[in-house]
C-alpha cells in the first residue's frame, strides 16, 4: 500500500480560501440562484442560507490528455441511414440527462447529477446586496464627539513604547551629548596640552607633582566623558496623538407603508417583504443607520419594528399624513445638516380625492430640498392612478433623488429592489 503525504505549506484556513475562490468562479451562477430564492421565500425566512446547484457541466475543467501521434490509418464501416454531416440524436430517457430528474425511466443512458452546495447565512446575504448601496451618501457637519478619528500632533516626552518615534529621541539624546561633553572636553583640551607644556621643559626645570597632578586630571575628565550616557529617558519623545472630530456620515431611514383597506393582504405581504429587504440590507451594510417606521391610513403614526410589520390596523386613506408626520420628525429629530435623509414609500397608489395634489406640494417644498433620496414603489397590477401622476411631476424635478417603481407580484421585489438601491458612478 502506497500513502501519500502533502507537506506543502498551506494557510490555516485553506479551506476557506479555496470557499471564497469557488463562489468568485461562479458567481453568476450563484446569484442566479440567490435571487430565486428571495423571490420564493416568505417574509419570516429572509436571513438563512440557502441550497444551491450549479450544472456539473458548468463546473468541467480543461485537461491536457496524450494522443495517439504519428500517422494512422482506420478503416470505418459504412452505414445505409447516416451520411457525413448529419447530426446524431441523443439517447432517450432521463437517465442519460443532465441530472435534473425529469424525464421517464429508460434502460440505457448516463449522466451525472448536478453539484450542489450550502451557502452560509452571511455568504447568502452577500450575494444578496452585492453592488447596492444607500445613493447621495455625504459627509455631514460635526455633531456628536464619539465619531473621531486619532491624528498626529507632534511629539510629548511621555507615551508609550509603541509610540516612540525613534529619529526625534536620537536627535534628542545627541543634542544632550554634545551639551554634556563640550565642557569636558574643553577642560581635557586644557590639561593636556599643560601636560604637554610642562613635560616640554627642560627636565631640571619640570615640575613632577604638577605633572601627575595633570595626569591624574586627565584620567578624570576622560572617565566623565565615557560616563555621559549614549540615551537616557530624557532624550525620549514619543509621537503624540489626538482626538479629531470627523464629519458624520450618519442617516436615516424613513419607511412610510400604506396600510388602509384599499391594500390586500397580498399588496402587505409584498411591502413588509420590500421592507424586510431593505432593513437588512442596512442593518448589514452600515453602522450609523437609524429607521423610523411609519404606517398610515387615514392617520399616519410612528411605530416600532414589531408594529410596523405585524399590525393589523386598517382604514381609509389619506398619504399626506405620512408625508407630514415625516416633515415633523425631520424637523423636529433631524437636521439635514448633520443627517443624510432617505425616504421609503410602499403604496397602491390609492388616494382620497384631490390628497394627491397635497403629496405633490409637500414633496416639493418641504421634502425633496432636504432629502438625499426618496423611493417609491407602487403595489398594484392596474394601471397607475393620480398619486403615481403627481409623483411624475416630482420626479422630472429631481431626477437624481427621486426614484419610482411598479410592482406586481412578488417576483418583481427583488428586481426592483435592486434597481432602487444600485452603485452608481462616482461624479
Amino acid at each position: 500500500m502506497t500513502y501519500f503525504i502533502d507537506r506543502r505549506p498551506n494557510a490555516k484556513n485553506k479551506s476557506a480560501v479555496n470557499r471564497q475562490r469557488f463562489l468568485d468562479r461562479y458567481r453568476t451562477h450563484i446569484k442566479r440562484s440567490v435571487e430565486e430564492a428571495v423571490n420564493r421565500r416568505s417574509i419570516t425566512d429572509m436571513e438563512r442560507g440557502e441550497k444551491v446547484s450549479i450544472p456539473t457541466r458548468d463546473i468541467s475543467e480543461p485537461v491536457f490528455q496524450h494522443g495517439t501521434g504519428g500517422r494512422r490509418t482506420i478503416v470505418s464501416p459504412g452505414n445505409k441511414e447516416f451520411i457525413e454531416g448529419d447530426r446524431l440524436r441523443r439517447p432517450g430517457g432521463g437517465g442519460g440527462g443532465g441530472g435534473a430528474g425529469e424525464g421517464s425511466a429508460s434502460n440505457q443512458g448516463e449522466g451525472m447529477d448536478e453539484f450542489a452546495f450550502s451557502l452560509s447565512r452571511e455568504e447568502f446575504l452577500d450575494f444578496v446586496f452585492d453592488g447596492l448601496e444607500l445613493p447621495h451618501l455625504e459627509r455631514k457637519a460635526l455633531k456628536d464627539l464619539d465619531e473621531v478619528k486619532p491624528v498626529r500632533a507632534g511629539v510629548t516626552r511621555d507615551g508609550v513604547p509603541s509610540r516612540i518615534n525613534i529619529v526625534r529621541s536620537m536627535r534628542e539624546a545627541y543634542a544632550r551629548r554634545i551639551a554634556m561633553r563640550a565642557p569636558i572636553r574643553r577642560a581635557l583640551r586644557e590639561a593636556q596640552e599643560a601636560l604637554d607644556e610642562e613635560e616640554s621643559k627642560d627636565p631640571v626645570l619640570r615640575n613632577p607633582s604638577r605633572i601627575a597632578e595633570l595626569k591624574a586630571e586627565i584620567e578624570r575628565l576622560e572617565k566623565r566623558l565615557e560616563a555621559v550616557p549614549y540615551i537616557d529617558t530624557y532624550d525620549l519623545r514619543y509621537n503624540n496623538l489626538i482626538n479629531q472630530p470627523q464629519p458624520s456620515s450618519k442617516a436615516v431611514m424613513f419607511c412610510v407603508m400604506d396600510v388602509s383597506g384599499s391594500m390586500t393582504q397580498a399588496h402587505k405581504d409584498i411591502a413588509k417583504r420590500f421592507f424586510l429587504l431593505l432593513y437588512l440590507f442596512l442593518e448589514r451594510n452600515y453602522e450609523k443607520v437609524e429607521l423610523v417606521f411609519v404606517r398610515h391610513h387615514t392617520a399616519a403614526k410612528e411605530v416600532d419594528e414589531e408594529e410596523f410589520f405585524y399590525s393589523r390596523e386598517t382604514g381609509g386613506t389619506i398619504v399626506s399624513s405620512a408625508l407630514s408626520l415625516v416633515d415633523e420628525i425631520i424637523t423636529r429629530r433631524y437636521s439635514p445638516s448633520q443627517w443624510n435623509l432617505y425616504v421609503a414609500q410602499a403604496s397602491d397608489g390609492d388616494n382620497w380625492d384631490d390628497d394627491s395634489v397635497n403629496c405633490r406640494e409637500l414633496l416639493m417644498k418641504k421634502l425633496m430640498p432636504r432629502l438625499q433620496y426618496f423611493t417609491y414603489v407602487e403595489i398594484t397590477p392596474h394601471a397607475h392612478q393620480a398619486l403615481w401622476e403627481e409623483y411624475e411631476t416630482v420626479a422630472d424635478e429631481y431626477s437624481d433623488r427621486f426614484a419610482m417603481r411598479q410592482i406586481v407580484e412578488a417576483g418583481d421585489i427583488y428586481p426592483v429592489f435592486r434597481e432602487l438601491f444600485k452603485r452608481r458612478a462616482a461624479h
